[in-house]
């Protein structure tokens, strides 16, 4: 098996070279538009900040929303209009960004997350719904792993939407990208969320493009399966667009996350 291939989504997506810059384009303007305090700090680098964007009103809670690229690529600033749905339901949004591989591994990204998360859930109150896209699927699902999160703050996750994740973390050590994620069999078991144990208690619903390419199918029926949790496959949706939902107000995500 040609594993670079299995995990290139780009090169399967019409246009996929268009996503960034439109992504980019929108996110400015939905943050010209709102509410938000920006780069508020969550630790010491300079890439340890979230954006904040608050609805009108008092918040209903707080969603987490992560972004993906492979653990090496994008920043907070590409994805500020994926919070529009849980914005005008009433819910604050943080959209943090964190160090990239190689400057750090994978755990490190775990636990800068982590620190992202209570940083935000000291400033909103209520329930937290976490979200992530691609590396950031696996991100939210580690939230919700024994031990990641303080017991005070993992208390209050409600739900968790990993988003065409990477629950096993194993197959990318046979990909070129291990050049820049160094990953060892130690740590692929360690941060694969499907070998881990979910917080008793948290609604998780793993969502996936029926478009995508075969191995993130996989990817998120292996967490489904082994969390024993739903699964919703998006028809039509590709790698790129499965994350549309959260951008849309009406969607049958966005009222299920946020109503």
């Amino acid at each position: 098996m040609d594993w670079d291939d299995a995990y290139s989504n780009g090169a399967y997506i019409d246009g996929a070279e268009d996503y960034p810059p439109r992504w980019a384009n929108e996110a400015a303007a939905f943050r010209e538009a709102s509410d938000i305090e920006v780069d508020v700090a969550y630790g010491d680098g300079a890439r340890h900040k979230f954006d904040l964007i608050r609805p009108n009103g008092d918040a209903k809670g707080l969603l987490v929303f992560v972004h993906g690229g492979y653990w090496m690529a994008f920043d907070k600033s590409y994805w500020s209009h994926f919070a529009r749905a849980a914005v005008e339901h009433g819910w604050a949004v943080a959209l943090p960004t964190y160090d990239l591989a190689p400057k750090v591994r994978i755990s490190d990204i775990t636990r800068q997350i982590s620190a992202a998360v209570v940083k935000a859930s000291e400033l909103i109150e209520g329930p937290i719904v976490l979200a992530g896209h691609s590396a950031g699927g696996h991100l939210v699902a580690r939230m919700i792993c024994n031990g990641v999160l303080p017991e005070e703050v993992a208390a209050r996750v409600s739900r968790v939407v990993p988003i065409s994740p990477l629950a096993d973390l194993r197959p990318l050590m046979k990909t070129a990208m291990n050049d820049k994620l160094h990953l060892d069999a130690a740590e692929a078991d360690a941060e694969s969320p499907m070998w881990q144990v979910p917080r008793a208690g948290v609604d998780v619903t793993v969502l996936v493009g029926a478009a995508e390419r075969p191995v993130f199918l996989d990817q998120a029926r292996w967490l489904s399966e082994a969390w024993r949790c739903d699964l919703v496959v998006a028809g039509g949706k590709h790698h790129f667009d499965v994350i549309d939902a959260f951008a849309d107000p009406v969607s049958g995500m966005a009222r299920m996350l946020f109503s």
